[in-house]
C-alpha cells in the first residue's frame, strides 16, 4: 500500500470518488482521467482515489473502460496514492471479474457496493461480499449506502463481514450516526465518511477519513479538517466544515457527477460531459454553483465553458482561508 496509510486509515484518510472525464464524443479521455487525478493527489491532497465508483459513472461504462482507466490512474499516481478500483455490481459473479481484473491491473483495493434493485435478505449480502473478498487478494472497502441501492448493510451484518481478514473497511453513506457508532464499538472496520456534510461528526465518532465527491474541489481544505481534529483543534476542525457548507450544498443539488462535472469544466479541468441517463447541468444549475462556490471562498477560472478549458497543469484553484479578504 502507498500514500499516506495507516492500520487504521488502511486506504489513507482523504480520498476522492473521482469522476471519469469523457471527450467530447462521449468517449472516456484517459489522458485527462490522468491529469486530474494528478492535480487531485498533488494539488488538492488526496491520499487514495476512487475509481468506477458511482460518481465515475461506473453503471455506463463498460468493463474494458473501467480496466484502461484503473491502469492510467494508477500510473499517473500510483506511486504515491492508493489506488481503489470500484467493483460492486448487482451481479456477484460480475464483481468477481471486476476484482480479479482489479487486481491484475495492480489496484491497491477494492469497492464493492451493496448489491442494488435486486433487494437480497442479509444471508445474501453476506455471500456477496465474501465471495468478492475472497476471489483476491485486495483489501475491500464495502460501501453501506442504502438510498441509492434499497438495502442497507445491517449493523449485525457488518459486524460478520468484519471477520473476514481482508474485508478491512466501510464507506458509510447510510447517515445513521448511532449505528455507526454500534459497528465501530464492534469491529476493527475503518470507517470512511460518504456523505460529505457528516464527514466531521463521523470523525467524532471514530471514522478514519473521508471518500468524498467535493474532494475534487476542496479536498485540501478537507485534509486540513481531518489534521485539525486529529490534533485536537477542533474548533478549526469546525471552522472548516461550516465553512464549506455551501460546497456541500451546491454539489448535491442534483446528482454529484453533473455538479461536479460542471465545476471541474468551469476550472478548466477534465470533466466533459455525463452519460445518458444522467443529464448535464443546466446554465441555472451553474449559476447557482458559482454562487455556491463563492459563499465559500472558493476561487478560480470560473465561467469557462467546456470548449474554453485550459489545460489542467496550467490552473491552480485558491481557496479563502478564515480572515482573508
Amino acid at each position: 500500500m502507498v500514500g499516506s496509510t495507516s492500520p487504521n486509515a488502511p486506504f489513507g484518510q482523504m480520498l476522492t470518488a473521482m469522476v471519469t472525464p469523457m471527450q467530447e464524443d462521449g468517449d472516456v479521455d484517459y489522458d485527462g482521467a490522468a491529469r486530474l487525478a494528478t492535480y487531485l493527489v498533488d494539488e488538492q491532497r488526496n491520499d487514495g482515489l476512487i475509481i468506477s465508483g458511482t460518481t465515475g459513472e461506473s453503471p455506463t461504462t463498460s468493463d474494458g473502460e473501467k480496466d484502461r482507466l484503473l491502469r492510467a490512474v494508477l500510473e499517473a499516481v500510483g506511486d504515491r496514492a492508493t489506488v481503489v478500483a470500484g467493483v460492486g455490481t448487482n451481479d456477484t459473479r460480475h464483481s468477481i471479474e471486476l476484482a480479479e481484473a482489479a487486481q491484475r491491473a495492480g489496484a491497491h483495493g477494492l469497492l464493492t457496493v451493496t448489491p442494488y434493485y435486486n433487494k437480497p435478505p442479509q444471508e445474501g449480502l453476506i455471500r456477496h461480499f465474501q465471495a468478492i473478498a475472497d476471489a483476491t487478494e485486495l483489501p475491500v472497502m464495502l460501501y453501506d449506502i442504502p438510498g441509492r441501492t434499497g438495502v442497507p448493510i445491517a449493523s449485525e451484518t457488518l459486524v460478520r463481514l468484519a471477520e473476514h481478514s481482508r474485508i478491512v473497511a466501510n464507506k458509510d453513506a447510510k447517515d445513521d450516526l448511532g449505528a455507526s457508532s454500534w459497528v465501530m464499538e464492534r469491529t476493527d472496520l475503518a470507517y470512511y465518511c460518504g456523505s460529505d456534510i457528516l464527514n466531521l461528526p463521523l470523525l467524532s465518532v471514530g471514522a478514519v477519513g473521508f471518500v468524498s465527491v467535493v474532494g475534487h474541489i476542496v479536498g485540501a481544505d478537507l485534509h486540513d479538517m481531518i489534521d485539525a481534529y486529529r490534533s485536537g483543534d477542533v474548533d478549526r476542525a469546525l471552522a472548516i466544515h461550516r465553512r464549506l457548507t455551501p460546497v456541500y450544498t451546491g454539489i448535491f443539488r442534483t446528482q454529484g457527477v453533473i455538479t461536479t462535472k460542471a465545476v471541474l469544466n468551469m476550472f478548466g479541468l477534465p470533466g466533459g460531459s455525463v452519460r445518458t441517463p444522467l443529464a448535464d447541468a443546466s446554465g441555472e444549475l451553474q449559476a447557482l454553483l458559482r454562487e455556491d462556490l463563492a459563499a465559500a471562498g472558493v476561487k478560480g477560472p470560473i465561467g469557462l465553458a467546456p470548449h474554453q478549458a485550459v489545460p489542467a497543469s496550467a490552473v491552480g484553484v485558491e481557496r479563502l482561508t478564515e480572515g482573508s479578504a
